[in-house]
This record gives structure tokens, sequence and C-alpha cells, in this order.
């Protein structure tokens, strides 16, 4: 019946419940930084800039959506009996999709950085010495504005591809050897495991991640550096904002490693939440004089 009740989850402990909440809580928080960032900054002043902020903050709340699917809601499909193949089958469909979505994110944070770094148009009155000729070469080559334009564009095709290979590579490379099992998906994983993590996902969550995530707050360290005034404080509030997210998904992976499951379920999601609220700070420092 249409109105009828839903029967009870029944894979659901409580502290799977208080991790579904927090991080109910965390999309919350990324639609109200896309709100802001697309209705208070974005449409004040046509810059990309802020359009690659609102972005980043609508990926990252789709992305945990599918996340909360995959992890919490798909596997109660079973309630109302739906069979263990299709379960694992919408399954990897979520965890593909929010993967996908998560890289997206990461392409807009990187495109962010690719305009701070490397504005445009180049400001022909600063002259910078060089001590070779060599030197003076590559500053003249970098301070072209077409040349700039196609190293920022080739920054934010790394995690561009990324994303799409999580949607169109084998399932095989991704699912997780507990849901081949468990739902009886019949790969044969022997040959796509590193230890008991899927090749996929220790490529792309391991490796290619943690590099992209760690190098973000390094940029807005050295972007403060450069600066003065309220330039260096959102830099440096951005750069800090973004350390707390790494150790947001540091702790997540320690925690899980090592069953801490009541601290996986609220330590995360509550770091997350501060760096989102940093972020809304550092970008509206000159505000806060």
């Amino acid at each position: 019946m249409l109105f009828a009740e839903p029967p009870p989850f029944e894979k659901l402990n409580f502290f799977g419940a208080l991790e579904l909440g927090l991080y109910s809580m965390v999309i919350g928080y990324y639609v109200f930084t896309f709100a802001y960032f697309i209705v208070i900054r974005y449409r004040t002043s046509k810059k990309i800039y802020w359009l690659l902020f609102a972005l980043l903050s609508l990926f990252l709340a789709i992305a945990r959506g599918f996340f909360i699917a995959y992890y919490f809601f798909i596997p109660e499909l079973s309630v109302i009996g739906v069979d263990n193949y299709t379960i694992g089958l919408n399954l990897m469909t979520a965890y593909r999709v929010a993967t996908f979505f998560t890289w997206m994110g990461i392409t807009c944070i990187v495109g962010v950085l690719g305009i701070l770094l490397l504005p445009t148009p180049v400001d022909r009155d600063r002259k910078i010495e060089a001590k070779n000729q060599i030197k003076a070469k590559l500053i003249e080559l970098f301070n072209n504005d077409k040349v700039r334009y196609v190293i920022r564009t080739l920054l934010i095709l790394l995690p561009f591809t990324l994303g799409i290979l999580a949607l169109v590579l084998p399932p095989y490379l991704f699912i997780d050897p507990e849901v081949n099992a468990t739902y009886g998906m019949g790969y044969n994983l022997d040959a796509y495991l590193v230890g008991n993590y899927p090749i996929g996902r220790f490529v792309l969550n391991t490796l290619f991640l943690p590099l992209l995530i760690f190098m973000v707050p390094l940029i807005f360290i050295y972007l403060a550096w450069k600066t003065f005034g309220v330039l260096r404080k959102s830099y440096g509030l951005n750069a800090m904002a973004f350390i707390i997210y790494l150790a947001a998904r540091l702790c997540q992976y320690a925690f899980e490693s090592v069953g801490w499951s009541h601290m996986s379920a609220t330590i995360p999601p509550l770091l997350i939440i501060l760096s989102l609220l940093m972020i809304a700070i550092a970008n509206n420092v000159e505000q806060l004089k």
C-alpha cells in the first residue's frame, strides 16, 4: 500500500544511526555553502572563482548523498524483498556515482587553485629579475596568458579524468570483496586486490585522492605566505579548513581499520562540519573586520 508504514531498518545500529544523522547534517552544510557562494558571491561578482567554490559544495553534497545510500539505505532493501544480486548492483552504482561526484568536486577545487596560482590577465607592470637567461625565458613563458590557460586546463583534466574512469571502468575494479561475497556478485577478485582492497579504490582513494587533498592546504599556505592583510587571513583560514578536512578523511580510514565504529561514526563528520564552517569564514573574512 502507498501509505503503509515502512518496515524498520534491520542493519542500522545505534552508531550507524548517529553517523547517518551527522552526515545528513554535513549535506545540509554543503547545501548552505553552495547557496552562499552562488547567491551572495557569484551573483554579485560573476567571478569563476566563486562559481567553482559553489560547485565544489554542490558536488560534494551529491556525493555524500550517494555514499549515505551506499552505506545505510541500499543494504536495507532486503527488508522489502529485493534479491541480493540487485542490491549488489545498486550498491556498485551508488558507489561509482558518489566517487564520480567526489572527483568532480576535486576538479573544482583544483580549478580554484589554478586561478589563484596562475591569474589572468598577467600584470604586465610587474617586473621580475632573472639571474640567467633560462630563468628569464621561463618567466616570460609563464607570464603568457595563453600558456596559463593551457596549464590551468591541464590541471583540472587529471581529477576530471579520474572521475570519468570511476564511472566507466569495470565494476570488479571497485567492488568491495565483502559486497561481492555477501550479495553473490560472482566476480573473481583474486587478481584485482591490493591486500584486501579493490585495485580501483586503491588507486583512486589511497594514491591520488590523498595526494590532491594534501596539495590543497599546501598551496593555500604558499598563497598566504606570498600575500598580506585580508588575503593572507583568507588563504590561511582556507588552508586550516582543508587541513581539518584531510584530518577527517585520515581519521575515518584509521578508525575503520582498527574497528572503532563509535569513533568513525562521530569524529570524521564533526571535523568535516568544522572545516565547512571555516571555509565559509575564510571566504567572508573581509566582512568580519
